[in-house]
């Protein structure tokens, strides 16, 4: 819930491209340019994804919350290198959201191997 007060500015979301580690930014860049081909080529053929708290079978999730229903991210915080995102989430399904994403580089680190989200 937004604890804000009718005088205090909504926080300022950070571009994917300052976010500390680069494939995590050029995730978020994709979701939000709804470019579903450069997400899928972020992960690893094997990548794997839960939502809060429950695995789910990744391309049908993906296309649900995030393609199909136009889904955007602003970033409102980072950790963990960049790994770990504080994100007002919105899409057409569910409007907007504050939700937490963890992400896990594969050895190499050109790829995601598994992110997992929730509500914030």
């Amino acid at each position: 819930m937004d604890e804000r007060t009718p005088d205090q500015e909504a926080p300022v979301a950070i571009a994917p491209g300052k976010l500390s580690d680069p494939v995590v930014g050029a995730l978020v860049t994709a979701v939000n340019a709804h470019d579903k081909d450069a997400f899928l080529k972020l992960l690893t053929a094997d990548a794997t994804m839960s939502d809060d708290g429950s695995d789910r079978d990744l391309h049908d999730w993906v296309d649900r919350e995030i393609f199909d229903s136009r889904g955007h991210m602003d970033v409102l915080s980072e950790s963990d290198g960049g790994r770990a995102l504080v994100i007002d989430y919105r899409n057409d399904t569910w409007g907007e959201m504050r939700t937490a994403w963890r992400f896990t580089i594969a050895p190499g680190g050109g790829r995601i191997s598994r992110f997992e989200t929730g509500q914030a």
